[in-house]
């Protein structure tokens, strides 16, 4: 799961991308603008929807509406996992011209039949086919260049999981991978250009592998093989991140990379969603807390500058007091410094919708005493920066001149480029002492 936010990138040449979501849906924007770009459709805008929660959804069509009334005149596509699940609902929206499914968005084919349009010259509407059906995942949509810091490449789609509260398997489908060699091919592609940074990415990357066919004397593809390849076939490559990963699935091969390889960055953001286990058996989870616990004392015993991250729902149906202060204490117990913590949200459709529900009122409070839980711990965090040195990779700058990058375990560090101009751009690797921070960001100086 991953907070939806809606990212309206400035117009270019080519067309206006409305990204909401996750990652995957960053990466595959990336890709849908080139395809729409090559099919001559330069002026379309295209929003790329979300479905996590009921809000995400709310927020597309609102997004929508505005980019309706502030461009009366452009050709509004609507794709992403709330216009597959819900396809006919964003095609009977008057702002709406077209309407794509997550298959079909990174084909050629789809935009280039959208270019033409359809024979009676109304809008086009019908172009979502059945998810669940896909055994494939896309390759064939072209790279685009990077000009950030960092790049992230898909391994993987779809979930064959099916959590309580959790709606997108049905936008997504089941998993599929994306074989070894053209993830690394992609990684080559990317790293040639001089980015110093890949994040793995996907629907429930550690799911990576079953569904491709074996190896002949290596065996069934797995994640660690996978990360395996990449860092022996593409040495110029810094650093290597994974994205949200279960703890539960991690196989042997990859945990020993994760705490031997230096390339891998050493930041892990795990699927927890909560700390106690009737609550993560009626979420259908596949840990328990104890396991949890294990599992970062584990990683953190062999590489002890590993930082942890996690999603942690607060108010899930019928969690007691008692429930959610396991949840809480797994802050500590986990070592976790950078959380995401949601509010439970009903999510038509889902089982944990037809559980008996928290009042509003307590589910807010709990997610406020998790962000307090994870606010400390970051500053505790920070606090043990003070004083030191280390490499920053950086980001653009703000719009207020200030110089953004981060550390290989995912610190924010701000810092004053000066006259130092090149240190404005993406993709540096500076050395930076640490002065002080203001309780979610480090600040620097180069």
């Amino acid at each position: 799961m991953s907070e939806t936010h809606d990212k309206q990138a400035a117009r270019t040449a080519g067309p206006h991308m409305i990204t909401m979501g996750c990652r995957l849906n960053a990466y595959e924007s990336e890709k849908m603008a080139q395809l729409a770009s090559d099919a001559a459709l330069g002026d379309a805008i295209i929003v790329n929807t979300c479905a996590v929660t009921n809000e995400a959804v709310r927020q597309a069509r609102q997004s929508i509406r505005r980019a309706r009334r502030k461009n009366p005149d452009a050709r509004i596509v609507v794709t992403g996992c709330a216009a597959q699940i819900d396809p006919d609902s964003f095609a009977r929206l008057p702002e709406v011209d077209a309407v794509i499914g997550n298959a079909e968005k990174l084909t050629d084919t789809a935009w280039q039949a959208l270019a033409a349009g359809p024979a009676d010259g109304g809008p086009t509407r019908d172009m979502v086919g059945d998810i669940m059906t896909e055994t494939a995942t896309p390759t064939a949509a072209p790279l685009p260049s990077v000009a950030r810091a960092r790049a992230f490449v898909q391994i993987q789609n779809g979930c064959d999981h099916r959590c309580t509260f959790c709606i997108i398997p049905y936008g997504r489908g089941n998993s599929r991978s994306v074989p070894i060699a053209d993830v690394v091919a992609e990684c080559r592609a990317i790293a040639d250009q001089g980015v110093k940074e890949i994040v793995l990415t996907g629907v429930d990357v550690t799911s990576y592998g079953p569904d491709l066919p074996g190896i002949p004397g290596a065996g069934d593809p797995t994640l660690g093989m996978l990360v395996s390849h990449i860092l022996e076939e593409v040495p110029h490559l810094p650093r290597l991140r994974l994205s949200s990963i279960d703890g539960a699935e991690i196989d042997d091969h990859l945990f020993e990379l994760l705490v031997t390889e230096p390339r891998i960055a050493p930041y892990l953001h795990l699927s927890l969603q909560a700390g106690d286990n009737m609550i993560l058996k009626r979420m259908k989870r596949r840990h328990t807390r104890e396991q949890a616990i294990a599992f970062c004392a584990a990683i953190r015993e062999r590489r002890p500058e590993v930082t942890f991250g996690a999603d942690i729902i607060a108010g899930f149906p019928t969690e007691t007091e008692a429930m959610f202060e396991n949840s809480l204490r797994l802050v500590e117990e986990c070592g976790l410094t950078f959380l995401h913590v949601f509010p439970y949200s009903a999510r038509e459709g889902t089982p944990a919708a037809r559980m008996p529900q928290l009042d509003g009122t307590v589910i807010k409070d709990r997610a406020a005493r998790l962000r307090a839980a994870g606010d400390a711990a970051l500053s505790r965090h920070l606090d043990r920066f003070i004083g030191s040195a280390a490499p920053v990779l950086t980001e653009k700058a703000g719009r207020d001149g200030e110089g953004r990058g981060r550390l290989a375990d995912f610190t924010e560090v701000r810092f004053n480029p000066g006259a130092a101009g090149h240190l404005r751009d993406a993709g540096h690797v500076i050395e930076m002492d640490f002065i002080g921070h203001d309780g979610r960001v480090l600040s620097a100086a180069p």
